[in-house]
């Protein structure tokens, strides 16, 4: 089986399935966050209340942490979050968003990818700030390190275990213009990761489909605004057919 074809697959079983994704993420993505979720075929929860995450994670079939926000109630919610994870064996992604901006956030990026995340996704700035931690030249270096998969985002998509490496070409530009998507397209992934045991190929599988996915917003949108509401119909409408059709992997 092919990548793309268990791309497909996979999407297939997100709807069959409709897997629970926990997301702890920042205030500005939660609307679009469940709501792509929903299109894709999986059920979103987002609470932060530290009495009550732990109960959400250990049923749920995967969890984001992502650091967008970090007011008290997260940083307490997100430690009780990926322990829960752990002891459940709830895959988790790990999205440390702007952590070259803050020391703080930084630091706790770091100490989290020492938690073993099941898939860490960062731009390139993000990238370099949590090598520089480790001590790390590359992404495979990261991977093998932390035992993560590693996804580094940008024009091109770079995924690797540390010993496959997979670049993914899909995508639109209007998807950096638009706030939230990048966020939410991590909790895309852990759809994927839920239902596909192999992190490695979940997140390819997931950043292809949400690089298609933008390629169809984009066609149909006239700036931002109307893009961010034509991915979620998108992502809603996807299917196998347009994977195979516009995957661009090598």
């Amino acid at each position: 089986m092919t990548i793309v074809d268990r791309a497909a697959a996979t999407l297939e079983a997100i709807r069959t399935r409709s897997p629970r994704i926990h997301c702890i993420t920042n205030d500005a993505a939660h609307v679009l966050t469940a709501n792509m979720l929903l299109a894709i075929g999986a059920l979103p929860s987002l609470t932060s209340a530290r009495e009550e995450v732990g109960d959400f994670v250990r049923s749920a079939d995967g969890l984001l942490i992502n650091l967008g926000t970090l007011d008290p109630v997260r940083l307490s919610a997100i430690d009780v979050a990926v322990e829960a994870a752990r002891q459940a064996d709830v895959p988790w992604l790990l999205d440390p968003v702007f952590c070259d901006r803050s020391s703080t956030r930084a630091r706790l990026a770091g100490e989290l990818a020492g938690r073993r995340p099941t898939i860490v996704r960062a731009n390139a700035r993000e990238f370099e700030v949590l090598a520089q931690r480790l001590g790390v030249a590359s992404p495979e270096n990261f991977a093998s390190r932390t035992g993560t998969v590693m996804v580094r985002s940008g024009a091109q998509d770079l995924i690797t275990d540390g010993t496959r490496r997979a670049l993914v070409d899909n995508g639109h530009g209007l998807m950096d213009r638009s706030t939230a998507i990048g966020c939410a397209g991590t909790a895309v992934m852990a759809a994927f990761a839920a239902i596909d045991g192999e992190p490695y190929e979940a997140a390819v599988s997931g950043m292809l489909a949400m690089g298609v996915a933008g390629e169809i917003a984009g066609k149909r949108s006239a700036g931002p605004g109307s893009f961010a509401v034509n991915l979620v119909d998108a992502l809603y409408q996807l299917d196998g057919a347009q994977l195979r059709e516009r995957a661009r992997i090598s």
